[in-house]
Formats: structure tokens, sequence, C-alpha cells
């Protein structure tokens, strides 16, 4: 079947496009470089399809310039691919890295058949996960505003002590009152607390936004299901959703485990196995999320008030999972522990667990099959 495809190999950037073309029964490899404009990738579609005489199969690796080509190329009639860059084979020998080897090697290694596919999400998915992601800038830089005032005020030895949780309503009613002698003291705090307060705003405007989308189809169901865990509310649950868009492309738990960067890493040979900490590898913001969520089940396993109602008119089979979850994870937690095993190990550790069960809610199949349990 290889011997009448045309592969073509993409090295992307800003403003070029360095294409390597494999064609078929062996020919030698055509090079050229094309513009990065709309026009220029309408013209590199035609000669494609017209010097390809056949079937076509085209591939780039995932980057700061997004699926814009893919989704392109694909409205032209182009079966374009995106490949996962990291999990593309290296040559460790070599030493010479240009955009024409690189397009040349896509081309190669995709002819082969040895380069991973990456679902590409559609513009809405990706529209919504640019917010998440957005929101998660926000507030990085909220609390590195927060920093910034409290060390000013450290120096200044102006503390506040009314009550024990710093940036409540009462702590930011305490910032408003304070004022300093001189000018450019009082300059420095205005700026950081413009700076505070425009940031607290821009955050509440997206929490409102994102709770308004998470209320919509198609991701109503999902959000309400996942917010029926411990630890995981609207903003978590339609995060997840957008992140992950498709979950059919997880055949089990354990491939979501290990695309999330949450499975030991391991360097074994002969007789020699040796296990490491997590790989750390996939989508970092899922993983924080459910690092974040885990925590909350180091708690003895209990129904407050706001799962309860977040539970409210959800299907049962969703609540004993949750609470299955719950149960197991605390259970997992309380035993590393018991091992002397530090508590941001035994938090990551469930967290992988959580993931499972985040898995059979979420995935087509998931309900229906019997939970079985990760180690």
């Amino acid at each position: 079947m290889s011997e009448i495809i045309t592969h073509v190999g993409f090295d992307v950037h800003k403003r070029a496009i360095q294409v390597a073309m494999l064609p078929p029964n062996g020919r030698d490899v055509v090079e050229w470089q094309e513009p990065n404009e709309r026009d220029a990738i309408r013209r590199l579609a035609r000669r494609l399809l017209r010097e390809s005489r056949g079937d076509l199969t085209c591939c780039y690796e995932a980057g700061p310039t997004g699926y814009a080509l893919q989704r392109q190329l694909g409205a032209l009639g182009v079966h374009c691919l995106v490949i996962a860059p990291s999990l593309t084979p290296v040559k460790p020998g070599s030493r010479i890295k240009t955009d024409r080897r690189d397009a040349r090697k896509l081309a190669e290694l995709l002819r082969a058949d040895l380069l991973t596919e990456v679902r590409p999400p559609t513009e809405t998915e990706e529209a919504l996960r640019d917010l998440c992601r957005c929101r998660e800038d926000v507030q990085q830089d909220l609390t590195r505003a927060r920093h910034r005032m409290s060390k000013f005020l450290l120096r200044r030895h102006c503390l506040f002590t009314g009550t024990k949780r710093a940036w409540g309503t009462r702590h930011m009613a305490w910032l408003h009152t304070l004022s300093f002698d001189d000018r450019a003291s009082q300059a420095t705090f205005d700026a950081y607390l413009i700076a505070i307060d425009e940031l607290e705003q821009r955050l509440e405007h997206i929490d409102a936004t994102l709770a308004e989308l998470a209320t919509q189809e198609p991701y109503k169901e999902p959000v309400a299901w996942l917010r029926c865990f411990r630890g995981i509310d609207t903003v978590t649950a339609i995060s997840l959703v957008a992140e992950l868009h498709d979950f059919r492309r997880f055949g089990s738990p354990r491939a979501l485990m290990g695309y999330l960067g949450l499975v030991p890493s391991e360097n074994s040979s002969g007789e020699s196995r040796r296990r490491g900490s997590i790989t750390c590898t996939g989508n970092n913001h899922v993983r924080r999320l459910l690092v974040e969520a885990a925590w909350h089940n180091r708690h003895r396993p209990a129904v407050s008030l706001p799962l309860k109602r977040r539970r409210e008119g959800q299907p049962q089979r969703v609540i004993a999972i949750a609470d299955r979850a719950q149960n197991r994870l605390h259970r997992r937690y309380t035993r590393l522990i018991a091992r002397g095993k530090p508590s941001t190990k035994a938090v990551v550790a469930i967290a992988r667990e959580l993931t499972g069960f985040v898995w059979f809610v979420l995935h087509p199949n998931g309900l229906k099959a019997q939970i079985q349990p990760h180690s």
C-alpha cells in the first residue's frame, strides 16, 4: 500500500513552510519552501494534489503554530496529520538539525509508519481550551501580584491581623484603607493594588463565562458528572473536558494515565528493573488539576453540603463511582502515609487512581465496564 502513496513532511514556522515530498516507487525527494500564508497554502495544496497523482498523506509536528495548517489543508482536500513531537524517533548520533532535514525526516518516518498522530481539537474545543488556559494565566498573575503586595507591606511592617485568611473580603477592605506619607511608597502601593483589583475582576469575568458554558451542550452532562467527585467543581470539570476533549482516543484508564504522565518512569535491562518518579509527559494542565483535586481526598470520606447540591439530579451510577473513588483514594492515601511515604508522593499516587475513575465516568464504554483496581 505504501508504494502508491506520496508522503509529505512539513517543517512549519511562523513565516515559512519547508516541504519535503517523497514520491512513490522510490523516486528522489522533492523539496521546496512556501510562505505560511493562506494563498500560498492554496497553491501548496494544488501542487501536492497535482504531483502526487494518487493517494497523498502529509504531516507536521504539533507546535506553537497550532492546527491552522491542518484545517486549511483538510478543507482543500489534502489529508494532513499532526504529529506528537515528543514521540518522534531521534537518532542519538545526529548533530545537524536544519529545516530541510527535519521536513525530510518527517516524510521518511511517515512512510515507515513510525509517527504518533495527535487528535486535533475542533475550533470550538480549542477556543474553550484557550479560555481555560487564559484563566490559569490570570490566576498565576494574580498570585504574583499578591506576593509583590505582601512583600512590600512586610518591608513597611504593615501586617493584617483581622483574620487568619489572607486576601478575603476583610483583607481587601483593609488594604483599601492604607496610605503612606511619602509619595514614592504611595505610588508603589497604588500600582500593586490596582493590579490586584484588575486581575480579580478579570478572573471573576472568566469564571462567570466558564460557568455559563458549563451549562450548555455538549459540556453540560460531562461537567455535571465530574462535579459529583470530591475536589472537582465547575472550573476544574470544564477544564478537564476542554483539555482532553475526546475520551474515545484513550482505550483504557491506563492509557489516560500514561498520556498525563502519572505513571512511573522505568529503566530496565536484563534482570535489572528500576522504576523512578512519574514521567511527567503529556498534558501538564490536566495533571496539575487532578493532583489538586486529589489533595481533597486525604480527608475522611464525607458528602459535604456543597457536594450534595452538586449531585442533585445526577445518575446514581455516576454518584456510586464518585463514592467508590472517595473511599478508595482515602484508603490508599492512608496506607501510603502509614508506610512512610511523603504526602506529596501519596497525593500523586491517588491522582493516578483518580484519573482511572474519571475515565470510567467520561469514556463512552466506561460506565458499562466493571471498575478494576489500579496499582
